[in-house]
């Protein structure tokens, strides 16, 4: 049975949480350990699924300063691409934002639901701890259909980012 969990901000991510990452985002691309930590993760909200007490999915959402155009480095550690700004972040009428980040389902339990569960208590909990009024995502090619089947719209043309590959903008309205 799927238990939904989630926490943050100011919770330090458990080594479970953080072996699903890797093994799902980072280490199918060569990355070494370590990739998969973010120095901002102990600010952001995180939510993750747990079945017989294994970590399977997970995703985590931060608050975007005010004075930041969401663009940031994509990974820890050297040679991180830095992934564009969100043209919607230039209006005040999109604040305060959220961006949601490092989505992975291990792949013996996608295409289950569970990545959907994980988002959207990304999204209600950004609500509720921030205030979020947008929420703002960069996706990998194949994730696209993902997030607009959970109602997020893409807001740009494509980009690469590096060795990870074409990704797209999206938005969706939280509140």
């Amino acid at each position: 049975m799927p238990i939904v969990n989630s926490a943050g901000p100011d919770w330090q991510p458990t080594s479970g949480y953080y072996d699903c990452r890797f093994a799902v985002l980072r280490e199918p691309l060569g990355f070494s350990r370590g990739a998969e930590i973010l120095a901002d993760d102990y600010e952001a909200l995180h939510s993750w699924i747990e079945i017989d007490g294994m970590t399977v999915a997970v995703g985590r959402a931060h608050l975007i300063p005010l004075d930041s155009d969401g663009s940031q480095a994509d990974h820890a550690g050297p040679g991180a691409v830095k992934c564009p700004a969100f043209g919607p972040l230039l209006g005040s009428e999109n604040r305060p934002a959220i961006q949601i980040r490092q989505m992975g389902t291990l792949p013996d339990y996608q295409r289950k639901g569970l990545a959907a569960k994980v988002l959207a208590e990304l999204e209600e909990k950004s609500v509720e701890t921030f205030g979020a009024i947008v929420g703002l995502l960069q996706a990998r090619e194949h994730a696209i259909p993902f997030y607009k089947s959970q109602g997020w719209e893409i807001i740009d043309e494509p980009y690469d980012v590096g060795i990870i590959g074409p990704h797209r903008s999206m938005k969706k309205q939280l509140h």
